[in-house]
């Protein structure tokens, strides 16, 4: 099976290593996988903070930069969320109808891929950390997701998943809450972290690159004894 990598810009700028490690993962569980280095933004910030014409631009441009010839992979369920919940609205009788479509029958978060589509589930990875999980409201709210990842992580060498409680409460990670009601976000941050914490684990692991970074934030503001990582890091350690 063929494959092409959605890369969302927030990993692209600021944690290729996920990017990097999702390639791995995908080809370690036997499909072929394409990247186009051109493709950019799928305008999921834009249209959050109310800028729909820009999402609309930002969108026409990614819909062209894939070819359709096989599933669409990312390593992020906000964005995959956001393309399946706001593409139809947006591109719906406009000249990209046929590529919105396709983007959205075929675009899958990691996890999604690997359990659902493929049957894929044991890398062979080690981890000897004890690890709590995060469900982003983009992924257990927006598309059921999350016994996915745990299943993934159940395979993992050595680690120990310790379940949070609340663990598929929001983290405030929300742009527009972030930069609107910075006080809310982080109070959000600070019960999802405390929550984390309270379990004994040595890391939170999330399918959410943008989760991560924002409780990643509050984590090093406040010097606490927790760190984070993406599930796609947590699946390529031990033979990568």
């Amino acid at each position: 099976m063929k494959v092409e990598l959605f890369v969302p810009c927030i990993i692209d700028q600021f944690c290729p290593e996920v990017a990097w490690a999702t390639m791995k993962v995908l080809e370690r569980s036997g499909v072929e996988v394409e990247y186009n280095p051109e493709q950019t933004c799928c305008g999921r910030f834009a249209y959050d903070a109310g800028f729909i014409e820009d999402a609309k631009e930002l969108g026409d441009k990614f819909l062209n930069d894939f070819s359709y010839n096989g599933p669409v992979v990312a390593p992020s369920s906000s964005c995959v969320h956001y393309i399946k919940k706001r593409y139809p609205e947006l591109f719906f009788n406009t000249a990209n109808h046929l590529n919105f479509k396709r983007m959205v029958a075929n675009v899958y978060e990691l996890t999604d891929f690997l359990v659902n589509k493929i049957q894929f589930d044991d890398f062979g990875a080690e981890f000897p950390y004890k690890v709590t999980f995060h469900d982003s409201c983009s992924a257990s709210l927006g598309m059921g997701l999350g016994k996915e990842a745990r299943q993934l992580l159940s395979k993992v060498k050595g680690l120990e998943l310790l379940e949070m409680k609340q663990s598929d409460m929001c983290c405030g990670a929300d742009l527009s809450l972030q930069i609107n009601h910075e006080t809310l976000a982080s109070g959000m941050a600070n019960h999802k972290v405390r929550n984390a914490m309270n379990t004994g684990a040595d890391y939170i692991v999330s399918t959410d690159m943008s989760c991560l970074m924002h409780m990643k934030s509050f984590i090093e503001k406040e010097g606490l004894p927790i760190k984070v990582i993406h599930i796609a890091e947590v699946l390529v350690s031990g033979w990568l």
